[in-house]
């Protein structure tokens, strides 16, 4: 699944401590769709950070921008993004039950300011809301939650290969895709199609090598995911190969998510541009 707001979390808390200029922010969200939109998710969100409420004509990225620096405060030190990958049963990374949470886990991702000098802190969740266009909602979240779960971007890589090695033997035992000659066709095509990622200078390398192999990871799931030519697997094979895929799902999500945590942190401390 394409992940834009991996890409919002990095350049942005780039962009909030001087180590990118707003253009660059732009220029690496391009990719991802041919416009982008943004609007307040409520009234009251809407009159605290100055953007559209529902019903209102959007705005642009920019404004977000604006917005986001606007909220922080003069002399505040500027709160880091954080990025959220949420699924059912999942939930790590989220503040608690709220709209922001819920337009989280039905996007699968988000991003989270958790002091945004509001008394509060900022969500903003990217969802496609026609052909093209890319809807970046912005919520406003009374209670961030704890910190986050730390995971060392080493680990998190070293974790992501074992599941990976454990559901290809689990896959390779149940059969699945075996009369498919073309998956590694496929593979390749989906990782080609992928919006190319753009990052700034200084990024980590081992950061950008997760999350090279979270793109390939995720691109090999949904080939396995695909049921053989002829007739769905039945029901006991369709069960096992969900179970075999949950926990490599899971991997890739946190994989993506301490490799953006490790960029956030190198670059916050990088010179001002």
């Amino acid at each position: 699944m394409p992940c834009p707001s991996a890409t919002f979390t990095v350049w942005t808390s780039a962009w909030l401590v001087g180590a990118a200029a707003p253009d660059d922010v732009l220029d690496a969200l391009s990719p991802w769709a041919d416009a982008h939109d943004v609007q307040a998710a409520d009234t009251d969100t809407a009159r605290q950070t100055g953007l559209p409420a529902p019903g209102t004509p959007v705005t642009s990225l920019t404004f977000l921008l604006a917005a986001l620096r606007r909220t922080a405060g003069a002399g505040r030190e500027p709160s880091p993004a954080r990025l959220v990958l949420p699924a059912p049963g999942d939930v790590r990374g989220l503040p608690g039950p709220g709209p922001f949470s819920r337009a989280a886990l039905t996007a699968g991702e988000g991003v989270l300011f958790a002091e945004a000098g509001l008394g509060a802190g900022l969500g903003v969740v990217p969802a496609p809301v026609a052909d093209g266009v890319l809807r970046w909602t912005v919520y406003r979240v009374p209670e961030p939650g704890p910190p986050p779960e730390f995971v060392a971007v080493g680990q998190a890589e070293r974790d992501l290969r074992e599941q990976v090695r454990q559901a290809t033997s689990v896959l390779t035992s149940l059969g699945v895709a075996r009369h498919r000659p073309g998956v590694r066709e496929e593979i390749a095509a989906a990782l080609r199609a992928r919006p190319r990622s753009l990052w700034p200078a200084g990024m980590p390398q081992q950061a950008l090598r997760v999350l090279q192999q979270a793109d390939e990871v995720e691109a090999i799931l949904a080939a396995a995911r695909v049921d053989e030519p002829g007739g769905a697997l039945s029901a006991s094979a369709a069960s096992a190969r969900h179970g075999a895929l949950r926990p490599i799902e899971t991997a890739v999500r946190v994989a993506r998510r301490a490799a953006v945590a490790e960029a956030v942190r190198v670059l916050a401390s990088a010179p001002l541009v």
